[in-house]
């Protein structure tokens, strides 16, 4: 009887999980934090039917900092170049940009909050989140659009907030959040230190109004992601 590959997840923070994401891929799930690592033992592609990547504070390309981000973006690449369907999200697809070329540039714009990102070309996982949908940005660096991607989204303050290239996604914005998780993300002295009261509580007020909406699409959008999981099985 043949094994079912794990979905490896990497992770930076204990405050940036995989949220709704890891549930909904329906697979066996491996969480790893290898950030810190100096030479992290990962499992080769072969050996994962998909490979999800979360965010974190650290800049994507702080290896002397952070010297596991080098293992995580040569595993990216490796994972693109073999076909596994892959996630980025916020950091990750920082890491997965630059894993396929692409330039890295810190402190490009501050978003943080809901707002919306224009849609650029179809792509059947990210699809179910509509042409304009409101999102939640949490970030200020920025990534180029990767040699021979192609761009989904893009805001006024980030060119690139989403782009496929071959079987990788990468969204600069979070689509992992529900409720709960962003009431912990406000209580996070880590995500809100720069932000005043009236600024944490707009946040809050306009999770209220938008993730009634954004989490059923995102719940989708894993959906999607991990039917491409199940097929390479």
């Amino acid at each position: 009887m043949s094994t079912v590959r794990p979905v490896l997840v990497l992770t930076h923070v204990p405050y940036e999980g995989p949220g709704l994401i890891a549930p909904g891929l329906d697979a066996p799930v491996r969480v790893r934090t290898v950030v810190d690592t100096p030479d992290p033992v990962l499992p080769s592609v072969d050996e994962i039917s998909g490979l999800v990547v979360m965010g974190g504070p650290m800049d994507a390309d702080d290896d002397c900092g952070h010297p596991g981000l080098r293992a995580e973006r040569a595993l990216l690449a490796a994972a693109v170049e073999a076909d596994v369907p892959s996630l980025g999200v916020c950091l990750g697809a920082q890491l997965l940009g630059m894993a396929l070329g692409a330039r890295l540039h810190r402190r490009h714009g501050t978003e943080i909050g809901f707002a919306p990102v224009d849609v650029h070309a179809d792509d059947l996982v990210l699809g179910p989140l509509g042409s304009r949908p409101d999102v939640l940005h949490w970030h200020s660096d920025a990534i180029d659009l990767p040699p021979g991607a192609t761009l989904l989204a893009s805001s006024d303050a980030t060119p690139v907030q989403a782009f496929r290239a071959g079987s990788a996604l990468g969204v600069q914005f979070h689509l992992e959040v529900e409720p709960a998780m962003l009431d912990m993300w406000l209580r996070t002295p880590g995500l809100v230190g720069d932000l005043d009261d009236d600024e944490v509580e707009q946040v809050r007020a306009d999770g209220a109004r938008v993730l009634p909406t954004l989490v059923p699409a995102a719940h989708k959008v894993v959906q999607l992601f991990a039917e491409q999981v199940r097929t390479r099985g």
